[in-house]
C-alpha cells in the first residue's frame, strides 16, 4: 500500500479529499503521497495540495480545482465558477511556482548534497471540468492537465506525467524518496532540554512565591512575626522581600534601616548576591550572617572548632558592643531567615542592636523540622505566628517523597517532573554511586551550574578540595558558577536550591537529627532528584512513608 503523509490529512475542499482517496487506493506500495505541503521562502508562502513521490520516476506536485474551470482565451486566464461566481485563477502557475519551491528547499539542504537534480514535474487536476483533448497552451500541455474524465487512470496518468515532466534529468531511487521525506520533515538540530524544562517549572514557583508575598501585607501593623514554613515554601524569598519592604519604606511605612541575618554562608552569599542587584535604595544597611553581624563593630574571629567561643563568648561580647552603638548605627528592624538555626544566645545581641529594643521590628522565618545543629534557641520576646501552607518550589514528585518529614501537611502546588529516582548502594560505596549519577545527569543533558551533589556524612573529596583552595566564602562563590557542578553537604544548603540534586546517603543513619539531614537534603532539589544509599538505612531514618514513596 502506497504510504501516506500524513495518514489522516484534513482537507479544506471536498475536491482535494476525492484525489487523495483516489491516488491512496491506486498508486504503487513503493509510492509516497503527500497532503497539504507548506513551505514559506524569502518570496511568498507556498501550499502543495498534494505531492507524489513515484521511485523509477519522479516527483509530481498537483494542484487540485473543484467547480467549474475553464480557460478563457478571450481574456487569456483560466477561471472557475463557484456558487454563483467567477474568478480568475491560475493553477498552473500556482502549482509550477509550488514545484520550485519545493525542490529548491531539498536542494538546498546539506542531506542533499553532492546529488544531481532529479526529476520534478507539476500537474494541475480538474475534478469536476472537462478539457479538449486536443487543449495546448505553451506552458501548459494536455498531459499536465487531468479533467474528470481522466480520474479513473489517474494514477498512471500522473506517473507518466512526471516521467514526461522530468525534461531529460534522471528518475528518483528508493534512497531519494527517504532524503525527500527527511528533508521536508524539517530539521532539529536540538532535542529535548532538561534544563528548560526546569526553568519552565522554576518560573511557575516564583510566581506563585510572589503571590505568596501577600502574606506580608498581614506583617504591616505588626513588628514582632514568626513566619513558620515547610522546605519549599518559599520563606527565603519572603524574607527577602520583607526586608527590601522595610528598607524601601513600602506599604505606608517610612523607610527603615534593616538588617538580614542568617547563620549559613552559603545563604547569606546568596542573599547578599540577590540584594546586590536591587537598586541601592531598596537595600538592608546589613546583609549577612550572625558573626558578621559582630564583626562589623570589632567582635573577633575565633576557631571553628571553639564551639564556646561561637555559642557562648562571642554572644556575649557581641552584646556588649551592640550596647554602646550610637544611635545611628542601631537598625529598626531586623529579618533572620532560617532563625531555627539561632541560639538562645544570639538573640541578645540582636536586641540590643535595635533603635527600639521593646518596639522594634523583628521578623524571623523558620522549619523546625530544618534545624540541624545541636543548639535550641528561641527570642525571648512575643511573636505572632504565621504558618506558610504550600509547597512552591519543588516538583509535585519531590514533595510527595520528602512530605512525610515536613513539619505539617503542607500542599503540593509545584509543577510536574521526574519522577524521583532512588539508586541502592551501600554506605561506603554511596559516594562513587553518586558520582556516576551526576555523569548520567550530564549525559542526559543537565548543565552542568544546574546539578548539585550534597552528602549527609563525609564531605565529597571536591568539596573539601575547594574549600582548601578557596577558603569557605570562596567555596560558597563556585555555588553560583555558571560552569560547573557544586559539591556540598546538607549542612550548609539551607536555603539554598539547585533543580538536578543527587543526594548522598553516606552515614549509617546513628548520628543526632539524621532525619532532618534527610528532609533537607531531598528537599534541596527543585525538579529532578535521586537519592543514593542503603535501603536500611534510608527506612530506618526516613520511615516507612519515605522508604515506599521512594519505591524500596
Amino acid at each position: 500500500m502506497v504510504r501516506l503523509v500524513p495518514e489522516r490529512p484534513e482537507f479544506t475542499t471536498s475536491s482535494e479529499q476525492q484525489v487523495w482517496e483516489r491516488l491512496a487506493a491506486s498508486l504503487g506500495p513503493d509510492d509516497v503521497l503527500l497532503a497539504n505541503l507548506r513551505l514559506t521562502d524569502p518570496t511568498k508562502d507556498h501550499e502543495a495540495d498534494i505531492v507524489v513521490l513515484m521511485p523509477g520516476v519522479g516527483v509530481v506536485v498537483v494542484e487540485v480545482k473543484g467547480g467549474s474551470v475553464w480557460f478563457d482565451a478571450d481574456r487569456g486566464a483560466w477561471r472557475q465558477r463557484t456558487g454563483r461566481r467567477d474568478k480568475t485563477i491560475d493553477p498552473v502557475t500556482q502549482a509550477r511556482t509550488t514545484k520550485y519551491a519545493i525542490r529548491t528547499y531539498v536542494g538546498n539542504d546539506p542531506r542533499w548534497a553532492r546529488r544531481d537534480h532529479v526529476g520534478w514535474a507539476h500537474a494541475v487536476v480538474l475534478v469536476h471540468s472537462d478539457v479538449d483533448p486536443d487543449f495546448a497552451l505553451p506552458d501548459c500541455p494536455r498531459w499536465s492537465v487531468h479533467d474528470r474524465g481522466d480520474q479513473a487512470d489517474l494514477a498512471a496518468r500522473l506517473r507518466e506525467n512526471a516521467r514526461l515532466g522530468r525534461q531529460g534529468k534522471r528518475a528518483l531511487t528508493a534512497d531519494d524518496v527517504e532524503t525527500v521525506l527527511e528533508v521536508l520533515a524539517g530539521r532539529f538540530p536540538g532535542s529535548r532540554d532538561v534544563n528548560a524544562e526546569a526553568a519552565e517549572v522554576a518560573g511557575a514557583a516564583d510566581r506563585l512565591t510572589l503571590e505568596q508575598a501577600t502574606v506580608l501585607g498581614v506583617t504591616r501593623l505588626l513588628h514582632r512575626v514568626e513566619v513558620r514554613g515547610g522546605a519549599g515554601s518559599g520563606k527565603t524569598v519572603l524574607a527577602l522581600q520583607q526586608a527590601r519592604e522595610l528598607s524601601r519604606g513600602g506599604r505606608g511605612r517610612g523607610r527603615q534601616r534593616v538588617a538580614l541575618l542568617c547563620y549559613s554562608l552559603g545563604l547569606a552569599a546568596h542573599l547578599r548576591r540577590t540584594v546586590a542587584a536591587w537598586p541601592r535604595k531598596e537595600r538592608p544597611a546589613f546583609v549577612g550572617t550572625f558573626h558578621d553581624f559582630g564583626r562589623q563593630w570589632g567582635a573577633p574571629d575565633g576557631a571553628r572548632e571553639d564551639s564556646d567561643f561561637w555559642e557562648t563568648r562571642l554572644p556575649a561580647l557581641m552584646a556588649d558592643l551592640a550596647e554602646d552603638l550610637p544611635v545611628g548605627h542601631r537598625y529598626d528592624a531586623v529579618v533572620v531567615d532560617e532563625a531555627q538555626d539561632f541560639a538562645d544566645s544570639w538573640w541578645r545581641p540582636v536586641l540590643r542592636s535595635l533603635a527600639d529594643e521593646e518596639a522594634g521590628g523583628l521578623y524571623l522565618y523558620s522549619d523546625e523540622h530544618q534545624r540541624l545543629f545541636a543548639r535550641y534557641g528561641r527570642p525571648p520576646v512575643a511573636l505572632v505566628p504565621l504558618v506558610l501552607d504550600d509547597n512552591l518550589r519543588n516538583t509535585r514528585q519531590i514533595h510527595d517523597c520528602f512530605g512525610p518529614l515536613a513539619p505539617s501537611r503542607m500542599r503540593a502546588r509545584g509543577g510536574d517532573g521526574p519522577d524521583v529516582r532512588f539508586v541502592a548502594a551501600p554506605t561506603d560505596e554511596a559516594l562513587g554511586v553518586a558520582d556516576d549519577e551526576v555523569d548520567a545527569l550530564l549525559d542526559a543533558g543537565w548543565r552542568a551550574e544546574n546539578v548539585c551533589l550534597l552528602t549527609t556524612g563525609a564531605r565529597h573529596p571536591v568539596q573539601l578540595e575547594r574549600t582548601e583552595h578557596h577558603g569557605q566564602e570562596g567555596y560558597w562563590d563556585t555555588f553560583f558558577s555558571d560552569d560547573d557542578v557544586f559539591y556540598g553537604h546538607v549542612l550548609g544548603c539551607k536555603g539554598l536550591e539547585r533543580p538536578a540534586v543527587v543526594l548522598c546517603v553516606n552515614e549509617r543513619g546513628e548520628r543526632e537529627r539524621a532525619r532532618e539531614r534527610l528532609y533537607v537534603g531531598m528537599s534541596r532539589a527543585t525538579h529532578q532528584l535521586v537519592v543514593v544509599g542503603d535501603p536500611d538505612v534510608v527506612r530506618a531514618v526516613g520511615g516507612d512513608l519515605v522508604a515506599r514513596r521512594l519505591g524500596l
